[in-house]
């Protein structure tokens, strides 16, 4: 990764349509679900690559808006040799998804039995969102990533929060991950599920204690989407699927995606997700 103020040579520069609400979208189309994005892109031609991309892939698009006069947004990832990444964002029309936004849309999403959030679009509006829910429905899954303070938002609506271990120790603003797990506990939010890279993910909730979940062996290649291949299928998998058994599923299908280059690009489906628990029964049983 470059330094301040150092150049360095890379080896290859490559586009792909992502952005974590449209990744995550992506996923749980992939694996069968009738998914559906809100949210807006700008007018320029990554725009409409954006929605090519997502009509493409079997997602329902109809609610995301076009913003005239500014750029979609933008992540410039880097990516080391062992398939690591540091990226850079630039949120662009997603900045714009405001309280007006949701008012207009608030009826279908909230006809969902999922719905999954993402931190891409300002705070403020994720919280005006999840307090203009039904106090039940739908089932509320937050990524919080880029990771920020959650305070402004309505916690106990929350029924999922799915932090990588450096977004949890941010939010937490805790050194371990067991003592993050337990102030977000407190904080009133239901389950946290932190995934953990290549160490799978940690699933702790005030009824329970904390359970690990091991990641499959593969061979990794690009980690970028990875988070996303997780809550995509964690999604589509708990409305069939005891959380315990939901995570198992998302858990493999994160670790299917490092094994591709690119965000949607590296998205399994649901016959790649479900090779990989025959050719490692045991280690996913763990």
């Amino acid at each position: 990764m470059p330094a301040p103020g150092e150049t360095l040579h890379g080896r290859r520069v490559s586009f792909f349509p992502g952005g974590k609400g449209a990744n995550q979208a992506v996923a749980a189309a992939r694996l069968g679900a009738e998914a559906s994005l809100f949210g807006k892109v700008g007018d320029d031609p990554f725009g409409q690559r954006l929605l090519d991309a997502l009509r493409s892939s079997g997602v329902e698009a109809g609610g995301v808006e076009i913003e005239p006069d500014t750029a979609s947004g933008l992540a410039i990832i880097w990516i080391d040799d062992t398939g690591n990444n540091a990226i850079a964002l630039g949120a662009g029309a997603n900045g714009c998804v405001d309280s007006s936004y949701i008012e207009r849309y608030l009826d279908r999403i909230a006809e969902a039995d999922v719905l999954l959030l993402q931190l891409e679009i300002p705070i403020e509006t994720v919280g005006f969102l999840l307090r203009a829910l039904p106090p039940t429905k739908p089932l509320v899954i937050l990524d919080p990533a880029p990771a920020q303070d959650l305070t402004p938002l309505p916690l106990e609506r929350i029924d999922i929060l799915t932090p990588n271990e450096h977004e949890l120790h941010t939010i937490s603003e805790c050194g371990d991950i067991e003592s993050g797990v337990q102030r977000l506990l407190d904080a009133g939010i239901a389950n946290i599920v932190c995934t953990l890279g290549e160490d799978g993910a940690i699933w702790a909730s005030a009824e329970r204690a904390p359970r690990r979940f091991a990641s499959p062996h593969v061979r990794t290649v690009d980690t970028t989407a990875a988070g996303d291949a997780f809550n995509g299928a964690l999604a589509w998998a708990i409305r069939s699927r005891t959380l315990d058994e939901a995570i198992r599923f998302a858990v493999a299908a994160g670790a299917l995606a490092t094994t591709v280059r690119g965000a949607q690009p590296s998205l399994p489906n649901r016959e790649d997700v479900t090779d990989l628990f025959r050719s490692q029964p045991s280690q996913l049983a763990a």
